[in-house]
């Protein structure tokens, strides 16, 4: 099979690999759809943090945003998995500790990481091999696109859950990316008055696009009472930004990582009352966006600017825009074909 390799920071290559043979307790995957994210984009540049902690190393293949339909079954595993459209969680936990033993497998501190960690291949490949326990079934009405968009997506519903916002309630998001963006979805869905706040250099077009009225920037964020706060960034100062704009009482949700520690003062922490809550997995939100995603209360689809190939994957991290991308901040991959523009304009 054909997978892209990172060697290296800023070096990589497409290889011919052996396909991957399911170990006992597993599945093969054909991949239908990979999407790139900012994770991957530092381990191309070699700044991510798991390279320097020893939880990660060259050469790596990359890869946990994913959907694709189960092609083969090993020991142990229900047949009745082959033929069946899937997604599966990143975090894949020891399974013994107690951490593991409560459903926390996302925050295990043994955890392989899909893609990312413990030298667990990816899916930037034509096929992968995971444990049958990570899968989740796609229903027929969500297809490989909305599959490949179910593992941020449950990143983003947990965010906004943590926000803990009602119909009425005014939320802010910091940096509308994939993640924010993704975020003000699920709290406009929940009902809440969204606001966005992006860099001053950025055009608020296509956030007005996706149905956005509220977009700032740092300069003319209005004053206004904003019960929840969620940190989308990854930006040092805007996580005591999100503290300073929230509302006695609110909850700040941070979700974001910037590249090098940020602080916060805990006094105003205290004396407004506040609740801050950190998200760092989506494996307790994934089946949710599944069923957000199936009945439309979420639609992520125009986020994906373009779709290429495993060819075109190192230009794309490299920070190159594909050729006719659209407007949106994702990219995903075909790892079994060619490279199609395939611009989603947002619908109002």
């Amino acid at each position: 099979m054909r997978a892209f390799v990172l060697t290296a920071p800023g070096a990589y290559e497409v290889q011919d690999l052996p396909a991957p043979v399911a170990a006992p307790g597993e599945v093969v995957v054909d991949v239908e759809r990979v999407g790139v994210c900012g994770t991957d984009m530092e381990f191309f540049t070699g700044a991510m943090t798991y390279l320097h902690q020893g939880h990660s190393s060259y050469p790596m293949r990359l890869g946990h945003e994913w959907a694709g339909r189960v092609a083969a079954v090993g020991e142990g595993v229900d047949a009745g998995w082959i033929g069946r459209r899937v997604m599966g969680d990143t975090m894949l936990g020891c399974g013994g500790c107690r951490r593991c033993l409560r459903g926390r497998q996302h925050v295990c501190e043994k955890r392989q990481e899909v893609g990312i960690r413990g030298a667990r291949a990816g899916a930037l490949a034509e096929q992968l091999a995971v444990p049958a326990s990570s899968l989740h079934a796609l229903p027929d009405s969500v297809d490989a696109v909305l599959g490949a968009l179910v593992e941020p997506g449950g990143n983003a519903l947990r965010a906004a859950r943590a926000a803990a916002v009602h119909a009425g309630d005014r939320a802010l998001v910091l940096g509308p990316g994939t993640i924010g963006l993704l975020v003000a979805m699920f709290l406009r869905a929940s009902g809440a008055e969204v606001h966005l706040l992006d860099r001053a250099d950025s055009s608020p077009a296509f956030a007005h696009a996706l149905g956005f009225e509220h977009v700032w920037d740092e300069r003319s964020l209005p004053e206004l009472p904003f019960d929840a706060v969620v940190d989308a960034t990854n930006a040092a100062h805007l996580p005591a930004r999100a503290l300073e704009s929230v509302e006695p009482s609110g909850r700040v949700v941070y979700i974001g990582l910037a590249g090098e520690p940020s602080r916060i003062d805990t006094r105003a922490l205290v004396l407004k009352d506040v609740t801050a809550v950190g998200v760092l997995s989506a494996s307790p939100g994934l089946d949710a966006t599944i069923r957000a995603y199936a009945t439309g209360a979420v639609d992520p689809r125009p986020l994906v600017a373009a779709t290429v190939s495993l060819d075109e994957v190192g230009a794309v991290l490299a920070g190159e825009r594909p050729k006719g991308a659209g407007p949106g901040p994702k990219i995903h991959v075909n790892p079994r074909g060619r490279h199609d523009s395939g611009a989603r304009r947002p619908r109002p």
